[in-house]
């Protein structure tokens, strides 16, 4: 059969040695939650349906399209090892898997995971044998629970307004991976434009030499090597040739890297980013985001996208429109589609699915966790400019959340900037931003036209957090409704353009409004398509075009003030 996704899904950290367990597993539902009494774990289980994976089965790829609320869920198949495989250490990685994972490898546990969104793997070596083996996943979900961070899933059993259809179970590439017994375990690249340098910072198990070298466009760029035996390694490269990462072209360098006998391929961007007088540098020059919201979800697949073809699609999308980043909303995005982001030089912000949880203390830990394994796991892509943890945090209740998770964010990644919650609540963020839905281009104009200091732009909460002069960004606004007429069940923000001219004029001068203005450094409008019944996107849910592209790409391109 042919297996989808089954192109390698880490495309910073690539070792040749893997094979791809996408394609058809046993699955179960298990919603009374009672499966491990009932032997379901065991290797002789045999469960009564099929799924393909990596498509959770809320969605129509999987083969099931069962949208109801699935609190526990079975998946089960076997691999075939030999014993030279079997030699080296065996790792099983999941992309994702929403939300509480535990692994059986031949009845066994070998680990568990908690966190829908960040990517896991466990070492199952002693769990194997020669021939057959059989893996178990039992995955526990609950989107009605305010502990459990969702997104945009809907609570209801109907997807509505801006909250759509849920994901449970696996929705990312499963796969195995073989592994020399010493081997490279990380790497962190943190590059320079300034001396056209790059630092890398990795770690190892094992004793050895651990190298790197560097290439562009297959021309040797630098190496470096050092003998690791405390598992550490700080190799400093200065680079041949100075090649910068902007918008529009990666130009990206490839890394190769050795430890003994493993071998790892990566790559990085070489670009600085910085705020200075209230604008976004990109290597020292001002650039104004011009971001769409993209909500990455699919019609047939739901989070997950249908092919690899279709993640670079959505960029080719947005760009086609006059976009040149988005802010990924309320969902991890797959490194695939990062990949393909830092190839066009498309930036992007990271985001954390905090959407409607309970932030008290029993909470945070989970949640820090999960965000601690995303930001670790996405530090090297150079399209990321900047992260944002909450989002629409409404209650003061939220404030301690809030900073804790700026410092937490700042302590594991200080090279990028951080809005502590998007909208709404600032506590300690580095940029103040606000989300704006007014449908009256007049009204935006007006707002942000002076906006002085401590005088007109204050928290639309929070009234004793106003601007202080930080670096502004309109992080979301616009969203216009523009539907089938018939269509009963379309929503969106405000009262839709009564025809297209309208449409259109509403577009440019909410655009406008922004980018008039000298003091704002970027806007993300809502949104780049469709999802379900929110009918607002630049694009419809199947991602065909709904308006004249020249007409959207002249409004958004135009140079905005505080590019002058």
């Amino acid at each position: 059969m042919n297996i989808p996704r089954n192109e390698y899904p880490r495309p910073q950290f690539v070792r040749n040695d893997w094979k791809c367990l996408n394609g058809e597993w046993e699955f179960e539902f298990d919603n009374e939650l009672v499966g491990l009494e009932k032997g379901y774990h065991l290797k002789e289980a045999r469960f009564s349906r099929k799924i393909i994976v990596p498509f959770c089965p809320q969605s129509v790829l999987s083969g099931i399209g069962e949208r109801d609320f699935m609190y526990g869920v079975w998946y089960k198949r076997s691999i075939e090892l030999s014993k030279e495989q079997l030699n080296d250490l065996v790792f099983l990685n999941f992309g994702a898997v929403d939300y509480q994972t535990f692994v059986y490898v031949n009845g066994e546990l070998a680990g568990e995971h908690l966190g829908g969104y960040s990517s896991f793997g466990f070492e199952i070596s002693k769990f194997c044998t020669a021939g057959e083996n059989i893996i178990t996943l039992f995955v526990k979900d609950d989107e009605r629970s305010k502990a459990i961070p969702t997104g945009k899933q809907s609570t209801r059993f109907e997807s509505y307004e801006c909250s759509y259809t849920r994901t449970t179970g696996v929705w990312q590439t499963v796969w195995l991976e073989f592994v020399k017994k010493s081997y490279i375990s990380g790497v962190k690249h943190v590059t320079n434009s300034g001396n056209d340098a790059v630092t890398l910072f990795a770690t190892v198990v094992g004793e050895g030499l651990f190298s790197a070298k560097v290439y562009y466009q297959g021309k040797e760029m630098g190496c470096e090597s050092e003998y690791v035996s405390n598992g550490n390694a700080v190799l400093k490269i200065k680079l041949a040739e100075s090649h910068l990462w902007e918008i529009g072209n990666g130009r990206l360098y490839d890394v190769e890297l050795s430890f003994c006998d493993d071998k790892v391929k990566s790559y990085f961007g070489l670009r600085s980013i910085a705020l200075k007088d209230g604008k976004f540098l990109l290597n020292g020059k001002s650039v104004f985001q011009r971001l769409v919201l993209d909500q990455g979800f699919y019609p047939d697949g739901i989070y997950t996208a249908p092919t690899d073809k279709a993640l670079e699609n959505d960029i080719l999308l947005s760009v086609r429109a006059g976009f040149n980043g988005a802010r990924l909303h309320q969902k991890v995005f797959e490194e695939r589609f990062l990949y393909y982001c830092d190839v066009h030089g498309y930036m992007v912000w990271g985001e954390y699915p905090d959407w409607g949880i309970d932030t008290s203390d029993a909470h945070i830990i989970p949640m820090s966790s999960e965000w601690t394994e995303v930001v670790n796991r996405d530090f090297n892509h150079p399209a990321i400019i900047g992260w944002c943890p909450h989002n629409e945090c409404r209650d003061l209740a939220f404030k301690p959340s809030v900073k804790h998770f700026y410092d937490l964010t700042k302590a594991l990644d200080s090279t990028r900037p951080c809005i502590d919650t998007s909208g709404y609540v600032h506590v300690k963020t580095d940029i103040f931003d606000e989300h704006l839905y007014d449908q009256d281009p007049d009204v935006l104009a007006k707002r942000y036209k002076e906006m002085k200091v401590c005088d007109n732009i204050e928290d639309l909460v929070d009234k004793n957090r106003k601007w202080e002069g930080e670096p502004f960004f309109v992080s979301e606004f616009g969203g216009i409704k523009w539907a089938d007429e018939t269509d009963l069940k379309a929503w969106g923000y405000g009262n839709a353009p009564k025809n297209i001219e309208e449409f259109y004029d509403r577009f440019k001068g909410l655009c406008d409004a922004i980018m008039d203005s000298p003091h704002i450094l970027g806007f993300c409008y809502t949104q780049l398509t469709d999802v379900e019944q929110e009918q607002n996107g630049i694009y419809r849910y199947d991602r065909s075009v709904k308006f004249d592209m020249d007409r959207i790409s002249a409004t958004v391109r135009r140079k905005a003030k505080i590019e002058e």
